[in-house]
């Protein structure tokens, strides 16, 4: 069994090593790509959808479906009734995504015609430097990644001319949500050939495009003591990578199926094919408990004692807005991840979710955190509610406490991030 002391206890390492992952994940393709690659050196198998699967004891393997991607390790004891520990989180972000006809602009500028995705903080992504980054579908039926450097800028008014904007800034999301990427007559702009190009593919050759905006800027540590991880898309590749960590590092030998299921479209409700309201994990399970022989009895059985870790980023207490959190209940970067709960099931965790999670912990040597809302604000969602919902598995919901949830660039505590990959891997080593 793999010990949780394995994984890298250094902070600073351990951030820079998810700078290095979102740099390469602008968007949910290229974070379901990422992932493969990272588990692929380390030993795991790519499996394709419609070929035929051989899922045997001690097998690692992995399969990705457009933006999603999930994993597993088959330990080398398995049995048709097998239960599985399933780390979930999610590979997209809110931004803004690239529109049908994007080359627009006017009086000299040239503009991406773009619409929002998710719920993105608007105010956020002004005067930023912007990628843009998704995957192009090709005439000839193949599908290539592409991610431009530096592009984009969203640029705010000057003070000069709107003398309110420090008491007030309500931005148009359709007239002043428009990036500029040049100067020029849009007429004879191709901002599609731009992206074509950091592909190395021709602009003529593309018949579809998901394409959606991304910070530039590389994630960076700062602060007093090191305490602070500033980056773009901790929403969710902070969980992401704690589960890819986690799972490189795990072995064959534990009483479970380990599995990292990495989700998209988490923040437009997950309603998609690879989403978690899809069919992709309850498909891949199926086959796994196919593969070592589960009749449908089996099946049942494993699912009913196996365990989803649903992990996503909360809310850390804001010293400038104290009013907006529950009085007593106040987590803080840096002192842990958190478990979440709320009364309505917009998060799955019930009281035996609750001690098992701090099971994992105290196995793991970190102290956890909770969140609860404050009544007159009602929280968001995650995947948690959906898997319980869609596939039975008793789930619980984590991650850790940030602050400029939805911002451009999040705010994360760089030990939490460690904290967070030690119980991922006590979880899967339990």
């Amino acid at each position: 069994m793999t010990a949780t002391a394995d994984i890298a206890p250094d902070n600073l390492a351990h951030a820079d090593d998810l700078a290095d992952v979102v740099a390469a994940s602008p968007s949910s393709f290229h974070a379901a790509s990422t992932v493969a690659a990272r588990l692929a050196d380390a030993g795991f198998t790519p499996l394709d959808e419609t070929e035929p699967w051989s899922v045997t004891p001690g097998a690692k393997q992995l399969v990705v479906r457009d933006g999603a991607v999930i994993a597993w390790i088959v330990p080398t004891s398995a049995t048709a009734e097998t239960a599985f520990h399933i780390f979930g989180a999610h590979s997209d972000s809110p931004a803004f995504k690239l529109k049908p006809k994007p080359t627009t602009g006017r009086l000299g500028w040239l503009q991406a015609g773009v619409e929002i995705y998710g719920g993105p903080l608007l105010n956020s992504w002004l005067d930023r430097e912007l990628r843009l980054a998704g995957r192009l579908a090709l005439d000839d039926g193949t599908e290539v990644l592409a991610a431009t450097g530096a592009l984009l800028r969203l640029p705010q008014l000057a003070i000069h001319l709107d003398r309110e904007a420090n008491d007030r800034l309500a931005l148009d999301k359709q007239a002043q949500t428009q990036p500029v990427w040049g100067l020029g007559d849009a007429a004879s702009a191709d901002l599609l050939a731009e992206v074509a190009a950091s592909a190395g593919v021709d602009a003529a050759r593309i018949r579809g495009y998901d394409l959606v905006t991304a910070d530039a800027a590389r994630g960076v540590v700062f602060g007093k003591d090191d305490a602070f991880f500033a980056s773009g898309r901790l929403d969710d590749l902070a969980s992401v990578h704690a589960g890819l960590v986690a799972l490189e590092a795990a072995g064959t030998d534990a009483p479970h199926i380990a599995m990292l299921a990495v989700f998209d479209h988490e923040e437009v409700g997950s309603g998609t094919r690879s989403g978690a309201a899809g069919p992709f994990l309850s498909d891949v399970v199926e086959r796994i408990q196919l593969g070592l022989g589960a009749d449908r009895d089996q099946q049942l059985r494993a699912l009913a004692a196996s365990w989803c870790v649903s992990s996503d980023v909360g809310h850390s207490v804001h010293p400038n807005y104290p009013q907006k959190h529950d009085p007593v209940v106040r987590p803080v970067l840096g002192s842990g991840p958190i478990l979440k709960i709320n009364a309505n099931q917009r998060y799955a965790t019930d009281a035996a979710g609750a001690a098992a999670w701090h099971g994992w912990c105290d196995t793991a040597g970190v102290v956890s955190q909770e969140f609860v809302s404050n009544n007159a604000v009602p929280c968001g969602s995650t995947i948690g509610p959906i898997t319980a919902t869609r596939i039975g598995i008793r789930t619980v919901d984590v991650g850790i406490p940030i602050l400029s949830m939805h911002s451009a660039r999040e705010l994360a505590g760089t030990a939490d991030l460690v904290a967070l990959t030690r119980v991922a891997a006590a979880f899967f080593a339990d």
